[in-house]
């Protein structure tokens, strides 16, 4: 069995999961249990059997102004790798 502490090569990743949390839409705004699901789904990659890690980060900012005031909307991808594709991961 392998050392739980081992890190992992880049050349090991065998699939890559995007997993977005937020979004910079402001005519459709998440809901807070969308937001919780998409949390969900981060940390079930990073912390459920195989576990992934991350190996990227993409970053979209969205600003608007409606009339007086301005709006900021944060979306972020994580690139989670793995080994290999997880069985509980449904194909989308």
């Amino acid at each position: 069995m392998a050392d739980r502490n081992e890190k992992k090569a880049l050349t090991d990743i065998g699939y890559v999961k995007l997993v977005t949390v937020g979004s910079v839409n402001p005519n459709n705004p998440l809901s807070d249990q969308s937001r919780a699901d998409q949390e969900a789904l981060l940390n079930r990659c990073l912390y459920d059997y195989p576990k992934g890690m991350i190996i990227g980060r993409d970053t979209t900012i969205g600003r608007y102004r409606i009339g007086e005031h301005e709006l900021v909307m944060e979306k972020m991808t994580y690139h989670v790798g793995f080994e290999r594709k997880p069985a509980w991961l449904e194909e989308e």
